[in-house]
């Protein structure tokens, strides 16, 4: 097969001539089609560009039946905790594949689509691609895995209605806990006398805030106090599914809708909500005995509403006694009757709720509460609609077993922000003291109050995406044993975004074979021919190759007669897939071959008549190619004892290679200048990665009388080596090279110093930045050179970036009689984390959390957890290192359901065939040893746990 394609418009116009259509490698003439019943189908699983019966996937490859799954789990996201169903997903990876640039490929009905955007209820099937051989196919940008979203479709079995209805609360796990402002103005006090200077408050400063007597004028703002927050909000959704048809068509149609408040109890924030509107229909008709047709589309009407003001940002930075003398909400009446001017201006004020005024300072003419109440509000509003249809013909009376398929989807999504920007005074107060009572006695207004009436637009988007799919498919068995199939595909799709001159593009011819002998041996062969545009002309176009060989133990002689084995099979793959998803240099993507030469002003040579010099800011290489991963994996699947144990594993290795640096070390140093910053060092394939690792899926079934009983373990386990990085360190325990490609680097930790003495004996760290006192952290000389600096950083852990190294999934099921009691855990174990947000890492003039109260004095030098505090950078202590580092490890109860279905029954010959109602809670519990850390949220909303009670019913 020699297939050379010149540019993205003529892979297009070739897809026009071959078409898709969905066949199973067990090579029956007859194909699968919107005409299956509801049972056929669960034993069918989509794969790449077509379905094949579950029992003949070769690996790589797992499916979750989601439609099955619902009657015990209500879900609100459409791949929530999928690890714990299958091996190799992780939740944020396929097979530990990294995400810098671009993770798993998500499409939905053959279509790519945010999984965000289509609801559980929608899906009948979620296949997760997890091996290279299982989505070489789908050319460069499934490279990192895919995973295949199945909608819903109807059957010939009558019409049918559902009706959901839930409502659930979510319940904050905890908030951040920052000091108070006598707490905080007494610690910063001593922050300042630890850097010798002077303090900044007095003692009776520090009393007023601590007494509580007039929090008016000597604040003490609790941000996560319940004056502002609630501890829950509620979430309401409602669903109707109907569907329906006959022999010649059928249709499916889901109407959703859900609503979201927010823990906010004031201003406009008590009105933030999120709400979803969607709609979907799927069509499918046989316009003959041999042309099938299909249709589907999705409106998604999508707006959330909020108020001005980063909340949980400025409530993680600002400090409880900020502003100074000046609560941002005052009552009137704590103005002096006497004081006529500041009656004056309140009486032409803005006040809240008629009784208050919005306070500030000078230094300080806004505040959050401020843009809350008074400075508008703001909408986002989404629209998406989606539709892609195709049409499958039998050509079975040309040849047997041909046929053809093609299909066209066309996607828009388009989003933006309105806002009522209005502006608003603040009023400044002179407070005074008279007899023994705090009164205002002025005020000094700060801005003007001010409503437009104007709706303002902004952050507009509007992205599309097109696809264009066609195959040829062949089917056919010989002899009654031969089983061959195969597929000739061309495919290409394109997504435009706002504010992107270069569309993203995908393009690419495939061809598959597949044999199997009486279902016993197996042997599968996929080439796709890609082409990208980010690389020059002459080097845009790659064959990806894959192999597939399979064999099915239970038909051989030694295994069909032994009782205890309902199946085995055992296969093996080898697959190179060049991919241009990693061709990318921060967001430059394109022309990355291409040398760069540019001018600038001011230097002391210059070009022409306009004081302009010229240089290279990055050097030429045609020859830049493609990212390749190469893999090689086993599977091996089994069930043993009439399905009681059933087993689906996998081992791989690969090797990412040719990935992009663009400084070399091994080019002479002149060829890249500090000054000007220029560069004549070209854009280079060279370091690679190395991935290692297996996962697994064992379930166990039972049922004992009227009692059913269902438990699945699961497991990913992935280690990852840079095994070619372009270094030249002068300590050779610093390279890359040999270590995990997400390792965390830094500084080792020797505690605390404990005097003066101590750090004039000890390593020079000035090289940090600030000076070194007691109390600060001591860090080990690596190199034993006198002095700590960057070459004394090391290796200290994994980091976890594509998910921890080890995921277990735990998912049990109890049935009896009408009860269904449902129970989930998830679990990541060998990953590391930084406690490095302005929670932990205090600088400065920075808001003072709890951890601090653990910090280091000559009193408690043999107690402290926390170094000393300061008013300066501190930028000694906050570098990374592993006196900040913590493991990651948890297992998370993500999951308990109990669902009750009423006996059929009861509704004898109503039009109600069906009625159930569940309860169930989600992210109930974390186990780990740093669960306060994990379950922590700093300048962002908390996390919660979700309750819900639903009821279905069936007409």
């Amino acid at each position: 097969m020699n297939l050379k394609i010149k540019s993205c418009k003529s892979k297009f116009l070739l897809a026009g001539l071959v078409a898709l259509v969905p066949v199973g490698i067990d090579a029956k003439p007859a194909t699968t089609s919107a005409n299956d019943t509801a049972d056929a189908n669960k034993e069918m699983a989509q794969v790449t560009y077509r379905k094949v019966g579950r029992r003949d996937i070769l690996g790589g490859v797992a499916v979750v039946d989601v439609a099955q799954l619902l009657k015990k789990n209500y879900i609100t996201y459409s791949l929530d905790n999928m690890q714990g169903y299958i091996g190799g997903f992780n939740g944020n990876s396929l097979w530990g594949m990294d995400s810098n640039n671009a993770g798993y490929l998500v499409l939905v009905d053959g279509v790519p689509r945010d999984a965000t955007n289509v609801m559980p209820s929608e899906i009948s099937q979620i296949t997760f691609l997890k091996g290279a051989q299982a989505v070489v196919l789908y050319g460069s940008k499934a490279a990192k895995g895919a995973v295949l979203i199945t909608t819903k479709r109807g059957n010939n079995d009558g019409l049918k209605v559902e009706v959901q209805v839930n409502t659930g609360l979510n319940v904050a796990k905890s908030f951040p806990e920052y000091l108070g402002s006598a707490e905080y103005m007494m610690l910063y006090n001593e922050a300042r006398a630890n850097d010798g200077l002077a303090p900044l408050y007095s003692s009776a400063d520090i009393y007023h805030h601590a007494s509580g007597l007039n929090p008016y004028r000597y604040p003490n703002i609790d941000y996560y106090s319940s004056d502002y927050i609630r501890k829950m909000y509620a979430r309401h959704e409602a669903i109707a599914e109907i569907s329906g048809g006959g022999k010649r068509a059928r249709f499916y149609s889901n109407i959703n809708y859900y609503r979201s408040g927010d823990y906010f109890k004031f201003g406009e924030a008590r009105n933030n909500h999120v709400s979803r509107f969607s709609v979907r229909g799927n069509v499918d008709v046989n316009i003959s005995d041999d042309i099938k047709a299909w249709v589907n589309s999705n409106a998604t009407f999508y707006d959330s509403s909020t108020a001005k003001g980063d909340y949980w940002g400025v409530a993680s930075t600002m400090r409880p006694n900020f502003p100074q003398n000046a609560y941002p909400l005052i009552p009137k009446d704590m103005v002096d009757p006497h004081a006529k001017a500041a009656w004056d201006l309140l009486s032409v004020a803005k006040l809240i709720d008629d009784k208050y005024f919005l306070a500030g300072s000078q230094a300080n003419a806004s505040s959050l509460f401020g843009d809350i109440y008074a400075a508008g509000k703001r909408k986002w509003t989404s629209r998406q609609f989606q539709f892609d249809t195709g049409l499958n013909i039998g050509l079975g009376k040309v040849l047997p077993g041909l046929s053809f398929e093609t299909r066209f989807a066309v996607d828009y999504a388009t989003a933006y922000t309105t806002s009522f920007d209005n502006s608003y005074a603040v009023y400044i107060p002179t407070w005074s003291h008279h007899n023994g009572k705090d009164v205002i006695v002025g005020l000094k207004k700060e801005g003007e109050d001010k409503r437009s009436g104007n709706q303002n637009i902004s952050g507009s988007t509007d992205n599309q995406t097109m696809l264009f799919a066609a195959q040829l498919n062949y089917a056919n068995t010989f002899s009654n044993v031969n089983n061959v199939s195969a597929m000739l595909i061309a495919s290409g799709y394109q997504q435009a975004k706002s504010g992107q001159y270069h569309k993203t593009s995908s393009a690419n011819m495939a061809f598959d074979a597949s044999y199997n002998f009486m279902q016993k041996y197996y042997a599968d062969w996929g080439l796709a021919a890609i082409h990208s545009a980010q690389l020059a002309p002459g080097h845009r176009e790659a064959f990806s190759p894959s192999l597939t060989l399979g064999w099915r133990l239970k038909r051989e002689s030694f295994l069909k007669t032994v009782d205890a084995i309902d199946d085995m099979m055992l296969s093996f793959s080898g697959s190179i897939i060049n991919e241009d998803i990693d061709l990318a240099r921060g967001d430059v993507r394109y022309y990355l071959y291409k040398g760069i030469w540019t001018s600038d002003n001011g230097y002391n040579w210059y070009d022409g008549s306009q004081d302009k010099y010229t240089y290279s800011k990055r050097g030429e290489n045609e020859d830049l190619g493609f990212i390749k991963r190469k893999e090689l994996s086993l599977s091996f699947k089994t069930s043993l004892w009439g399905h009681f144990v059933m087993l689906d594993a996998n081992f791989f290795i690969n090797s990412m290679e040719g990935y992009l640096i663009d400084s070399p070390t091994f080019f002479p140093s002149h060829l890249n200048t500090s000054y000007p910053k220029g560069s004549f060092m070209p854009v280079l394939n060279y370091n690679n990665n190395r991935r290692i690792g297996f996962d697994f899926a064992l379930n166990f079934n039972r049922k004992f009388g009227e009692t059913e009983l269902s438990l699945g373990l699961t497991g990913t386990y992935y280690d990852t080596k840079a095994t070619k990085v372009d270094e030249n360190n002068v300590e050779t325990y610093q390279n890359r090279q040999g270590k995990p490609i997400d390792g965390i680097w830094g500084y080792r930790c020797a505690g605390f110093f404990q005097s003066e003495a101590e750090i004039a004996t000890s390593p020079d760290q000035s090289k940090l930045g600030s000076t070194v006192r007691p109390g600060d952290l001591k860090y080990v000389d690596v190199n034993h050179d006198g002095k700590i600096d960057n070459y004394d950083q090391v290796y200290l852990g994994k980091g976890g970036w594509y998910g921890a190294p080890f995921t277990l999934g735990v998912n049990f099921t109890a049935k009896w009689r009408g009860f269904t009691f449902f129970a989930l855990g998830v679990g990541n174990f060998g990953a590391h984390g930084v406690k490095n947000s302005s929670y932990y890492w205090v600088r400065e003039a920075g808001k003072y959390s709890a951890v601090v109260r653990n910090r280091w004095t000559p009193a408690t030098a043999a107690t402290a957890t926390y170094p000393r505090l300061s008013t300066l950078s501190g930028s000694n202590n906050f570098v990374t290192s592993d006196f900040w580092l913590y493991k990651t490890d948890a297992f998370r109860l993500a999951k308990v359901q109990i669902t009750y279905d009423l006996p059929r029954r009861l509704f004898g010959s109503t039009w109600v065939k069906g009625l159930s109602a569940f309860v169930s809670g989600a992210n109930l519990l974390t186990i780990s040893g740093e669960r306060e850390v994990l379950e922590l949220n700093v300048g962002s909303a908390p996390q919660a746990r979700y309750y819900n009670i639903g009821v279905k019913a069936t007409f």
